[in-house]
């Protein structure tokens, strides 16, 4: 990438007009916000990604944001993405499937940086950050909403900040628009601690971010990252982890529906030499894998983390996954197309399993009691997604609806998908066995918790038994 400062706008691309419709709609509305920047400081791709270069956003807009006094709004620097939605209307990037749905992923990226004193131009890293988000989406095909977490786990400007992870909301400015492709919101980036972070996992992004309006120097109304920021808002303010996290996730439930984790699990009512076997981790021999539609019910599982659901229910099995709110990507529809994979019958055969035993990392681990306390107390359900293969495992309460496990038969198995239904007696007797592992205090591995009476066995393990798995 290199910095530019644009003078007309984009550069043409064959016959399309040298300022194509989807850019200056967006353009439009910088201009509505900054009538005197009409040439703001780019950053722009050097080779666009439409002609093989690795940076998915053509340009990234940098302003000087004066803030509003009255608000108490710091004056700081507006970045905004170009390129996450359909900037040419061609094809040559995104589909074009008409003016009525999302344009392009239907949104762009925005974020406001503190100004420091003496500052006279915008640093550049930003653009870099956002260029990786963007990466991630045309990558993975996953969108984002508001609310949502990115867990980055390095200082955002690669400095000793602590500002290590990003949580997403509406740009407070910038207003969704109507282009000739479509629709297009500006979701704004948020940087935050790691203490921010886990918060707004065990409760919700929104949570959050609300708590964060509240304090200037953690954002502000308009939440405007500060990559000095040397305290999380619970070190600013001590009594917001119980008076406001805890008792959210005690009252309202956690939106955090599934994770990749390292984890795997073991029927222990067959010999593991059983040729039946349907768990997915099989040494020395090929792994088994999930159908199309087991895979997309838990990606539609995973991809709901952070979304808030009255009444909780897993898709059947055997039907497609419909979901008009969220606009289908372009990797859902080839998961959809794709039906003509052979699946082997004994994959798709639920098996009922007398007695189990679950597997995770420490990281993972930590989690089981906001899946117990904050999920499945709350009529929800939560599931684990192995990083290392296909291995899913979700727990489901009673009240769940689509789930294959049953009250009768509360450990069932569809090829290496788990589901484990737990009863709010069993829930409430584990959560006072596993207290230990919500606590941040390290946990001397190996640790196993078992249930006789249940026929369940959950051990800890260290990173290291994962990471060979499969070597």
């Amino acid at each position: 990438m290199d910095e530019i400062r644009p003078n007309s706008g984009a550069q043409a691309h064959g016959l399309v007009p040298l300022f194509p419709p989807g850019l200056q709609a967006i353009y439009g509305e910088c201009r509505r916000l900054y009538p005197d920047q009409a040439n703001p400081l780019q950053v722009t791709a050097i080779v666009k990604y439409w002609l093989g270069g690795p940076d998915p956003l053509d340009y990234i807009s940098m302003y000087r944001n004066t803030g509003c006094p009255a608000q108490d709004v710091q004056e700081h620097w507006h970045y905004v993405s170009f390129g996450l939605s359909d900037l040419y209307g061609d094809n040559r990037v995104h589909e074009f499937t008409g003016a009525d749905g999302p344009s392009g992923f239907g949104f762009e990226l925005t974020f406001r940086l503190k100004r420091e004193v003496g500052e006279t131009a915008p640093p550049t890293w930003p653009a870099e950050l956002m260029q990786g988000l963007a990466r991630y989406v045309f990558q993975s095909e996953n969108t984002f909403c508001s609310g949502d977490h990115v867990s980055w786990h390095s200082p955002l400007d690669n400095s000793e900040s602590r500002i290590q992870h990003m949580l997403l909301t509406e740009d407070p400015q910038m207003h969704p628009i109507q282009t000739p492709f479509g629709t297009v919101s500006f979701l704004q980036i948020v940087g935050v601690c790691a203490e921010e972070l886990q918060a707004s996992q065990q409760w919700n992004g929104q949570g959050i971010l609300e708590l964060m309006r509240g304090i200037r120097i953690a954002g502000g109304p308009w939440l405007i990252t500060d990559m000095r920021r040397g305290e999380t808002i619970f070190e600013i303010d001590p009594h917001l982890q119980q008076e406001r996290v805890d008792q959210g996730i005690e009252t309202e439930g956690s939106n955090l529906s599934g994770v990749s984790a390292k984890c795997v699990w073991d029927d222990l009512s067959r010999p593991p030499e059983d040729e039946e076997d349907s768990r997915s981790i099989c040494i020395g021999s090929q792994p088994r894998r999930l159908s199309n539609k087991d895979t997309e019910q838990i990606r539609e599982t995973l991809r709901k983390g952070l979304e808030f659901n009255t009444k909780s229910a897993l898709p059947p099995i055997g039907s497609q996954k419909q979901n008009h709110d969220r606009a289908q990507s372009r990797k859902d529809s080839l998961d959809s197309e794709s039906s003509a994979a052979i699946v082997p019958h004994e994959l798709v055969r639920t098996r009922q399993l007398e007695s189990v035993h679950l597997k995770f990392n420490q990281e993972s681990g930590t989690l089981l009691p906001l899946c117990l306390r904050g999920r499945l107390l709350h009529g929800r359900h939560f599931t684990y997604k192995s990083i290392n293969g296909d291995t899913a495992i979700t727990f489901v309460s009673t009240g769940v609806e689509g789930a294959f496990a049953t009250e009768e038969h509360p450990y069932a198995a569809h090829g290496p998908w788990l589901q484990i239904l737990l009863t709010e007696e069993f829930v409430e007797q584990m959560l006072g066995d596993l207290h230990e592992l919500g606590s941040r205090d390290e946990t001397k591995l190996p640790k196993e918790y078992s249930w006789p009476e249940k026929k369940l066995k959950i051990s800890i393990l260290p990173d290291s038994v994962f990471d060979n798995l499969l070597q």
